[in-house]
């Protein structure tokens, strides 16, 4: 066999070679992060009392409690977007959010988020119900519900409960339009809690 024609055969199994590692080597897809992080900046301040507010990891139903995001396309189906997500699970995200809310009423004079479990004169306990991206009308819509529980810690009563939900209108069909529209009900809810609150811790 001829010098040249070793060589050719070398170079076509080389070729070969590679190829097949490159078909057995993981796709790289690039994952996107996003994060709720908006609060109300124009709630009324009120005046300071005593009171001090505990503010509890909020409790989530399993189909959030990851990082993955949802939405749905069509009744009875939920699904997860592949290559978008939370950058962190939704309590996470949203537990700091309540904390500086309340803390910009002024109301209490000091809110403090678990598990921080000093002195504290009310607590706050919630819920995430809902949050996924809703492609089944027109326009889509980010779809948010939590509950929250408001108690005396002296007593252990429960002084106001209320389910808050809100249906925020997207702009685009798609994970990243969902994600300001999340962040557009997050206020909406937030400016929402904070009434129930001031209201109620008296």
């Amino acid at each position: 066999m001829k010098v040249d024609t070793r060589r050719t055969i070398f170079s076509v199994l080389c070729v070969v070679l590679l190829s097949g590692c490159a078909l057995l080597s993981p796709v790289k897809t690039d994952t996107k992060q996003y994060a709720l992080t908006d609060i109300p900046l124009d709630l009324p301040s009120e005046r300071t009392h005593s009171g001090t507010l505990l503010v509890l990891f909020p409790d989530t139903e399993p189909l959030y409690a990851t990082t993955q995001m949802v939405y749905t396309t069509q009744a009875y189906q939920i699904a997860y977007f592949s290559q978008n997500e939370w950058a962190e699970t939704p309590s996470q995200m949203i537990q700091p959010l309540i904390v500086e809310t309340l803390r910009h009423t002024h109301y209490f004079s000091e809110v403090l988020p678990s598990p921080d479990f000093g002195r504290h004169t009310f607590v706050l306990r919630s819920e995430i119900l809902n949050l996924k991206q809703d492609f089944t009308s027109e326009p889509a819509m980010l779809r948010l519900t939590m509950r929250f529980y408001l108690s005396r810690e002296a007593t252990n009563q429960v002084i106001a409960t209320r389910e808050l939900s809100v249906s925020e209108p997207m702009r685009e069909r798609n994970p990243y339009a969902g994600v300001v529209a999340a962040n557009e009900a997050m206020v909406t809810l937030l400016r929402e809690l904070a009434a129930l609150v001031v209201d109620n811790a008296n």
